[in-house]
């Protein structure tokens, strides 16, 4: 099990759902916490909150669609407590819209915040990890990211990306002891359908029934900090849902029935 004592965590997307949740467990088991998201706002309200609980934290806000300052950033977190020893990829975009009406600049955007953005961050913290012995990253994927799902093209297709470039990174640098946890929640009660991008490219600003019906983002991040201590490389949180995973792999012709029948409207 790890000890977390002391150490330092990055976390992205850090301004509500699983990154707020994340920030503050993470200085309850004695970690200071970096957090960021392009919410400010939010960010000092989460950073009031982990204050008063006696914990340390520093606020970093960007917006990971700036992807040429992500280099420039990573070294300012790695400035406010001299480290980074875990970094919580956690911010991203989903998206709300059919294939054939989802125009190419949406795929560019979303690829550019959830794939390139999130390696950026990973590139540029991991060296410093190298040189300090170590480091572990957890990267929030999704269900969506080890299949297809309706109105999502986009959103999987980043997210499948991230399990390849994980996966990889954490064979090349074992011998570095750069630890790699990707964890793959199904529905969380997030702002993230509020803020999915529609065809036009403009916020989808509702919450989704299915959304509505999932585990809350404490419930996942709990999951997500047990999978980190214990060293896991794919986790998988959720409820029932988490049997897909197991039918693709096992029953493809099931699966394939079942995920035709979801509503595309």
């Amino acid at each position: 099990m790890k000890d977390f004592n002391n150490k330092v965590a990055w976390i992205t997307g850090a301004s509500s759902g699983i990154g707020e949740s994340l920030a503050c467990k993470m200085v309850k088991l004695g970690c200071k916490v970096v957090i960021s998201s392009n919410q400010l706002e939010e960010l000092k309200r989460v950073e009031e909150k982990i204050i008063a609980s006696g914990g340390k934290c520093g606020v970093l806000p960007f917006d990971l669609s700036e992807v040429d300052k992500i280099p420039g950033i990573a070294q300012q977190a790695i400035a406010v407590f001299g480290g980074i020893d875990m970094l919580f990829n956690n911010g991203g975009i989903s998206q709300r819209s059919l294939i054939n009406e989802t125009p190419l600049e949406n795929d560019r955007k979303i690829m550019e915040i959830n794939y390139f953005a999130n390696i950026t961050l990973t590139k540029s913290v991991l060296p410093q990890m190298i040189k300090n012995g170590g480091g572990h990253i957890a990267v929030t994927s999704s269900l969506s990211g080890l299949f297809g799902f309706p109105l999502r093209s986009a959103y999987c297709a980043s997210k499948h990306a991230l399990h390849g470039f994980y996966e990889t990174l954490r064979i090349e640098h074992l011998k570095d002891n750069i630890k790699v946890t990707i964890a793959c929640p199904d529905r969380v009660r997030t702002n993230i359908s509020f803020n999915a991008l529609d065809s036009t490219g403009k916020a989808h600003g509702r919450m989704d029934e299915r959304q509505d019906k999932g585990i809350t983002a404490d419930q996942c991040a709990c999951e997500i900090i047990k999978a980190v201590k214990k060293d896991k490389i794919v986790v998988l949180i959720g409820g029932f849902e988490r049997v897909s995973v197991y039918l693709k792999r096992y029953i493809p012709s099931l699966f394939y029935k079942m995920i035709t029948k979801v509503s595309v409207t």
